[in-house]
């Protein structure tokens, strides 16, 4: 299975740039001919690349996280929880809440949303584009904190209702399993019974539903979820990469799918929209810079490690000169690792908060101290 590659040019609208690589995958189910039926361009107005990313926080939050769109929520939300055996949503009402706090200035956290439903469960949905934080505590500390709040003056605890945390996460976290959908509840070790239905988690990983794909192993006619999914998958502007085939086979299913057909337009809709695309653009942005500081920031420990360790080198052989070449050697070289490690540190530290990047942030990458952090941002001001 191909997909094509373009560079991320948003300055033209040229339809010709539509290209259909691929038909769509016979699943033995009849569709092939209904398929060829309607193998016309029936949605598509602009080419894929010109989408937004809907992987990435802000493109995924104006679609599935507004109240204009409600009932396309509603519709992707049953089809992951009906994994669970839960009964269909009816209706949700949105939350506007800030889950952060977590980390220093998190502005960034207001992206997530929640939901209750007309059952009065909560749903919080989250999409990482890049695996930053641990996610499995990350997603725990927001359903403690969401399952907690429900508790008012004079309520009880029988009175809270299910917190339902679903993880979307544009990278691979889960070893276990080839699974891109794994769900996690509270069981009992032996017998494995449900202790209860109040904590629910789900994650979802995007490069082992887009594998499960390329595999053919996916029917989207079928499963409603991967048709989800997989319009989450269309289009990846980290990599310049735009599936048409996966375009081609929802396109199709749209056509009977009336809730993903108004998705496709409200996508258009909204990547056609000059001030929303400049915001997603700013987001992206600004997501693609945390990662190139991030990979520069482990590129440049590499080398001080390295540089550090031949100086620790040189300075034991020094020393052995006098005290015995063996031990001097083993002396240089721990030295000298923790000299070149903590300058290393520093140097980084000073790079990212020179950048912008928050201190918690830099505290993670560099495992320096708050006060010596704070030190160092001081001395920049200065």
């Amino acid at each position: 299975m191909q997909v094509t590659k373009r560079p991320l040019d948003f300055t033209s609208i040229d339809t010709s740039l539509h290209v259909v690589k691929d038909g769509p995958a016979d699943y033995n189910n009849n569709n092939s001919e209904k398929q060829s039926n309607k193998r016309v361009n029936l949605l598509k107005r602009i080419p894929l690349h010109r989408l937004m990313d809907l992987k990435i926080d802000y493109a995924f939050k104006q679609l599935f996280g507004n109240e204009k769109n409600k009932q396309i929520t509603v519709v992707f939300l049953n089809a992951i929880i009906q994994k669970t055996g839960r009964e269909p949503i009816k209706d949700i009402s949105f939350i506007n809440v800030e889950a952060g706090g977590e980390y220093f200035d998190d502005k960034q956290s207001r992206l997530d949303f929640l939901v209750v439903t007309t059952a009065d469960e909560r749903i919080n949905v989250e999409i990482q584009f890049t695996n930053k934080y641990n996610m499995i505590k990350r997603s725990i500390y927001y359903w403690s904190g969401i399952y907690r709040t429900q508790l008012q003056t004079g309520m009880s605890y029988k009175e809270l209702q299910p917190v339902i945390s679903i993880n979307v996460m544009n990278f691979n976290m889960i070893d276990k399993t080839e699974r891109f959908h794994t769900m996690y509840h509270l069981h009992e070790d032996v017998d494995k019974f449900k202790l209860t239905n109040v904590m629910e988690f789900h994650f979802i990983e995007m490069p082992k539903l887009l594998k499960a794909w390329k595999e053919e192993e996916l029917d989207p006619w079928n499963d409603f979820l991967a048709r989800w999914l997989l319009l989450l998958g269309m289009v990846d502007h980290r990599n310049n990469q735009y599936y048409e085939d996966i375009y081609r086979e929802l396109e199709v299913i749209a056509m009977d799918d009336k809730t993903l057909k108004k998705a496709f337009h409200n996508w258009e809709e909204l990547s056609l929209t000059p001030e929303q695309f400049l915001a997603y653009e700013s987001r992206l942005k600004h997501i693609m810079d945390e990662e190139s500081a991030k990979r520069e920031a482990e590129l440049r420990a590499q080398e001080a490690e390295k540089e550090g360790m031949k100086r620790g080198m040189k300075r034991g052989v020094e020393k052995g000169v006098e005290k015995g070449v063996k031990k001097g050697v083993e002396k240089g070289l721990k030295e000298g690792e923790k000299e070149g490690s903590r300058k290393a540190k520093e140097l980084i530290a000073q790079r990212l908060l020179a950048d912008g990047a928050d201190i918690e942030y830099v505290i993670e990458i560099t495992e320096l101290t708050k006060e010596k952090i704070l030190e160092i941002q001081h001395n920049i001001k200065n």
